[in-house]
């Protein structure tokens, strides 16, 4: 996710802006700009890179004291100078910077703009350009800018600056977070709070669909219609955790929400200097040494090693095993002769894996760890280690490093496939981008999937998950999640297999969630949904774009097939937190649970 920075006041802004866009860098991103007005004028300094590239490029004798900064990862367009922001109009009179996506940009493109020189490729670009349109056609800018609103369909998050009017920031938001801070004779603004916490602790939180009019004195909040909005500060009370935390009531759903950008880092993490994927040479001869893969692993982690199976033996085709751990320590099968071990743990501490890697050295085989710390014990004692970049997972319920496990799995099946001389079907870094895309508009859709939970599962005492192929693992993780921190009684199931017994427990209203995001078993698993239906239960759909049907009850966007793990979860995710919100459980730390199982 791209972050947002603003200053307006009397001191130097440039500073401001860096230091703010610095406490952002945790987000992921490939080019970063600041814009800073004064009487002379705009001046707009970015750079492809690092912010410390940024820092050399800005020219610190220009003072001026109204500035909007930017983090951004590409969406449209490749990443570039051009392509970063700040972005200006054809004038250069506006600038402005953007997080999110506009879906109906190339329409808008077309029907307003189409004799306007574009210098970028990006979607951001024509949200300027029509803002200096309509006042080319007499309105002021809050009126140009708010009419430009009204046409806008996708997330924003927007800061816009006037170099006749140097005093004064233009702010809105829709699905992207966005804050206004407060302070004495200046105002910033900022997507996360924790980049202006060097200035100030008082914020105001900003709703969608509202735009905002920032001066150093006054903050004036206005929803489309232009009718004024009043609305209390508060005051950010930060520890070091809870800085961490940001403004979002609860871990968990902050931690959702990162997932795009773990992504995005993931993919900077293990792409070479020609950006092409790359892992440790060492890793990549014990993976094709290996007759067989032995995954072990536990709850979530043990989830994502199942569809880690899947991209190892399609891709690299290599037989894999996919064991929990605490079964596999005292109920060893017959190995092959030469086994790799690949352990999954976020905390890279879970005891019942660290047993069985205790075994496996002693017995002479090689160990891989895939874990979210570096240091931990199983990546200390394992003889490798592929770190998930995920950041800190301090919600019990593991989200984020679920996804980026499976990602960091795809990567590794991708390359040892490249070794063993078979053919990809795909490129995975573009891929994965889409996939990055794919979940930022997932997570954008949280009402949606608030909806479900509240009609699925606000009385609900127990739900069942189906899936076949792919999604049946997906399924499981779905039901873990939901039983986790709603304590509703989930289960998932192979859609098949569900009347094999388990159909007995249908009752009239129990919520049946079904994924069908494969096209080989998608009338299969239609088919199981009638089954249900039939008995009385209460069928929920989630499907892939390309698949649905009419009777669906949210599609996803299309992404490639294999990978529809990485986003058919994020659903089942936002439906556990709302069921576990609306059912007044402490969702970041539920009952009996701890984040770190460190005892067998």
């Amino acid at each position: 996710m791209c972050g947002i920075v603003g200053y307006i006041g009397n001191n130097d802004s440039k500073e401001i802006l860096l230091r703010g866009l610095e406490k952002l860098e945790y987000r992921g991103y490939d080019s970063a700009g600041i814009a800073v007005a004064n009487s002379e004028g705009v001046h707009v300094f970015k750079e492809k890179g690092r912010i410390a590239d940024l820092r050399k490029a800005v020219n610190g004798d220009v003072f001026a004291s109204t500035g909007i900064g930017h983090t951004r990862w590409a969406t449209h367009g490749e990443p570039s100078r051009e392509n970063s922001h700040p972005h200006q109009s054809q004038s250069g009179r506006l600038t402005l910077v953007h997080n999110g996506v506009i879906e109906n940009y190339d329409l808008l493109k077309r029907e307003y703009l189409h004799d306007v020189p574009f210098k970028s490729e990006t979607d951001t670009e024509v949200i300027v350009q029509l803002v200096e349109l309509f006042m080319n056609e007499g309105k002021d800018v809050e009126e140009a800018f708010r009419k430009t609103l009204s046409l806008l369909h996708g997330s924003y998050a927007l800061a816009l600056i006037d170099h006749q009017d140097p005093d004064t920031i233009y702010v809105a938001k829709n699905k992207s977070p966005l804050l206004v801070g407060l302070g004495e004779n200046f105002n910033v603004v900022a997507s996360d709070a924790m980049a202006m916490l060097q200035v100030t602790r008082e914020y105001v939180e900003l709703m969608d669909k509202e735009m905002v009019i920032v001066t150093k004195e006054k903050v004036t909040i206005k929803n489309l219609d232009g009718e004024t909005v009043e609305r209390q500060s508060y005051t950010a009370e930060l520890d070091a955790s809870d800085i961490e935390k940001g403004t979002y009531p609860h871990y968990m759903l902050k931690e959702i929400d990162e997932q795009p950008l773990v992504m995005r880092k993931i993919i900077q993490n293990y792409q070479d200097g020609e950006g092409a994927l790359e892992i440790d040479s060492d890793i990549v001869k014990a993976m094709k040494k290996a007759d067989r893969i032995y995954i072990i692993a536990a709850g979530t982690s043990y989830h994502a090693g199942l569809v880690g199976k899947q991209f190892i033996e399609r891709m690299a085709k290599v037989p894999v095993e996919v064991h929990i751990s605490s079964e596999f320590g005292y109920n060893m099968p017959l190995l092959s002769e030469k086994p790799l071990f690949i352990f999954i743990s976020q905390s890279g501490e879970t005891a019942d894996s660290r047993q069985v890697l205790v075994q496996v050295k002693e017995m002479g085989h090689p160990a891989l760890t895939i874990t979210n710390v570096p240091g931990s014990t199983l990546s200390r004692e394992a003889d490798y280690t592929l770190l998930l970049h995920a950041g800190p997972e301090i919600a019990v319920a593991s989200t984020k490093a679920y996804t980026a496990q499976l990602a960091v799995l795809a990567i590794l099946a991708e390359v040892t496939a490249k070794s063993r001389g078979f053919a990809v079907e795909f490129d995975l870094v573009k891929e994965l981008g889409i996939v990055a895309s794919a979940m930022e508009s997932l997570t954008d859709s949280k009402e949606a999937f608030e909806d479900i939970a509240r009609e699925f599962l606000t009385v609900t005492r127990n739900c069942f998950f189906i899936g076949r192929g792919i999604d049946f693992y997906v399924g499981l993780e779905g039901a873990l999640k939901l039983k986790e921190i709603s304590y509703i009684q989930a289960e998932g199931f192979a859609g098949g297999e569900l009347k094999h017994g388990t159909i007995a427990l249908i009752e009239q209203g129990t919520p049946v969630i079904a994924l069908a995001t494969q096209d080989f078993v998608n009338l299969s698993i239609r088919g199981n949904v009638k089954e249900v239906a039939a008995r009385g239960a209460n069928p929920c759909i989630i499907s892939m774009k390309g698949l649905e049907t009419d009777e669906d009850r949210f599609v996803l966007p299309e992404v490639h097939h294999l990978l529809t793990p990485l986003i058919s979860v994020i659903p089942l995710q936002l439906i556990s937190y709302y069921a576990a919100l609306h059912r007044d459980c402490d969702v970041d730390k539920p009952r009996n649970l701890a984040k770190s199982v460190t005892v067998e």
